[in-house]
């Protein structure tokens, strides 16, 4: 390995704007989320307005935005997230109802919002539990500490929250009756999409290494959600072979074909069947680990909670002060600054900066389509509830595109929520609102900037130890004659998941201020030395997968050079 003096890393970075506000492509999708928004707070809030009652919407509304949730995960672990998400979102708002009826005192009720934004953060960042986030559930809880609540209110408030959650679970689990397989052909999908654009793009230089991180990571997301799904089923055993040539391709990018690749993933994204390969049955159940890595035990929560630590520390922070000065300057809902500041929050100071332009942006555009809305949300209370579902459903049918275009939505629709229990002075809820967000947004980016994140670089250094480590084993098994079942592949699995780990943790490295210099060098081998022993795996596994003379690949992997 080189001696050479890593090249310096500045100690502040530019903040960028360049690109911050551009458009992305739309998610493959995107209205299943949207639809699911809709079909989740529409009858609660249907039921209520017939009542006479939307006043208790927001109750119903904790409840029915948890089907927005983990809409990208199979269904078996898609049951358990959205159950934990909805006995979260039921917990902060027990909390934040519980306070509001114990006092009134302003500074407290920021401060428990602060605290319980931190937790959220938290909790959110560790599971893993995917957008939106730790926003929705801070939203909630914020908004519900500045609701006048009576302690022997909160049962009952508590009980409509808990069956509109159970609506959500439902109908977050409905398309599972039509197509019990969706994610994970989704993610198969992408993962074959991602090889074909670096097998495509391999050689010409530009963007090579980030297209090959980008197909890493998609083929490793994919077994994760293969692996989520539990039994093996022989849909799934069929996904399982698109993905070994998916990391053929990605072990040879020279000898694959893009347009084959991207065949497959078209037809996964069709309701037919899993396209079959010429990967013998045989050879897949031979060589896949997935068994002894479905039966490999799970870190404990405690254990994942350590790296997101200084955001849960920004975001207490950041949020506690951004109320205190929405208090200070007289604004009648400081929970909206302290929700503002929550949802900056991203894996470095760069993504917090973009996030913070995206925020401020999408809320001024929103609240001027408030001023427009408004007339007609407040000629009748059924007005009001479709014009809150139309935006529900933008919302989450714009912001894959970018967080700011469905801000535009998030934004007058947070305003309309205001008005279930009683209507308000548009102009009054728009400045406070532009006041809210612009404190949230500049308190937030301070903080960020005043809680540093300075083990970044070390977990730089634990992340390259575990690529060696997992490096080292599967070289070990390379070395035997004939490794035990399963266990070559999970090493390749293995060494795979570091890597995109490394990966993931430099890219969040590189965005923050007051690092020390980034050990690039070691980085840059670390990945060019792993990707050799990936390559080299699925050599060894290929000249074992076909009979002599049946090799379906014509031969072409047999000569890839690590």
């Amino acid at each position: 390995m080189s001696s050479a003096t890593p090249a310096p890393t500045p100690r502040v970075r530019r903040l960028p704007l360049t690109g911050v506000l551009s458009l992305g492509r739309p998610s493959d999708i995107w209205f299943k989320p949207a639809l699911s928004a809709v079909a989740s707070v529409a009858p609660p809030n249907l039921t209520l307005l017939a009542l006479g009652r939307l006043d208790l919407a927001m109750y119903t509304m904790a409840g029915s935005l948890c089907a927005l949730y983990a809409h990208n995960k199979p269904y078996a672990a898609r049951a358990r997230a959205l159950l934990r998400v909805v006995l979260g979102m039921i917990a902060g708002l027990a909390v934040a109802l519980v306070t509001a009826s114990l006092t009134t005192n302003a500074v407290v009720l920021v401060t428990v919002g602060a605290a319980l934004a931190a937790v959220q953060k938290g909790l959110c960042d560790a599971t893993r539990i995917g957008p939106p986030g730790n926003v929705v559930l801070t939203f909630i809880s914020s908004a519900s500490l500045f609701a006048p609540q009576t302690l022997g209110q909160v049962p009952g408030h508590l009980a409509l929250a808990a069956a509109a959650g159970a609506w959500a679970w439902l109908v977050g689990m409905a398309p599972a009756l039509a197509r019990p397989s969706g994610p994970e052909r989704r993610a198969t999908a992408q993962a074959l999409n991602a090889t074909a654009t670096y097998a495509a793009a391999h050689g010409t230089g530009d963007g090579d290494a980030r297209a090959r991180a980008a197909a890493a990571a998609a083929v490793h997301a994919a077994w994760q959600s293969l692996l989520a799904t539990g039994t093996r089923t022989p849909p799934r055993r069929a996904l399982e072979r698109l993905l070994v040539r998916a990391e053929v391709a990605l072990a040879a990018p020279a000898d694959a074909d893009p347009e084959r690749l991207r065949t497959w993933a078209r037809e996964l994204r069709g309701r037919g069947p899993v396209p079959q390969t010429d990967v013998p049955e045989g050879a897949v159940d031979e060589l896949l680990g997935v068994d002894a890595e479905l039966a490999a035990p799970v870190s404990p929560l405690w254990t994942r909670l350590g790296p997101p630590a200084p955001l849960v520390l920004r975001t207490a922070l950041g949020c506690a002060l951004a109320g205190y000065v929405s208090l200070a300057l007289g604004v009648g809902r400081p929970y909206w600054a302290l929700v503002t500041a929550a949802s900056l929050y991203q894996a470095n100071i760069t993504l917090t900066w973009g996030r913070g332009v995206q925020r401020v942006v999408g809320n001024l555009a929103g609240v001027l389509v408030f001023a427009v809305v408004a007339p007609l949300a407040h000629a009748h209370p059924a007005a009001l509830v479709l014009c809150c579902l139309a935006f529900n459903f933008g919302a989450e049918a714009l912001i894959g595109r970018n967080y700011w275009l469905g801000s535009v939505c998030v934004t007058p629709m947070a305003l309309l929520i205001t008005e279930f229990a009683r209507t308000q002075q548009p102009g009054e809820l728009i400045a406070e609102r532009v006041v809210d967000t612009l404190v949230g947004a500049l308190v937030g980016l301070v903080a960020a900037a005043v809680v540093t994140n300075r083990r970044a670089t070390d977990r730089i250094e634990e992340a390259l130890s575990a690529v060696e480590r997992a490096r080292e084993r599967a070289a070990r098994r390379l070395a035997e004659q004939a490794p035990a079942r399963g266990s070559l592949d999970s090493a390749h699995r293995a060494l795979a998941a570091a890597l995109v780990e490394l990966r993931a943790t430099v890219d969040a490295a590189s965005g923050e201020w007051w690092q020390r210099a980034l050990p690039q060098e070691r980085v840059v081998l670390a990945e060019q030395s792993g990707h050799r022993t990936l390559a080299a795996t699925v050599r060894r596994r290929e000249s074992h997968s076909w009979p002599t003379g049946d090799r379906r690949t014509g031969g072409k992997t047999e000569g890839v050079r690590g």
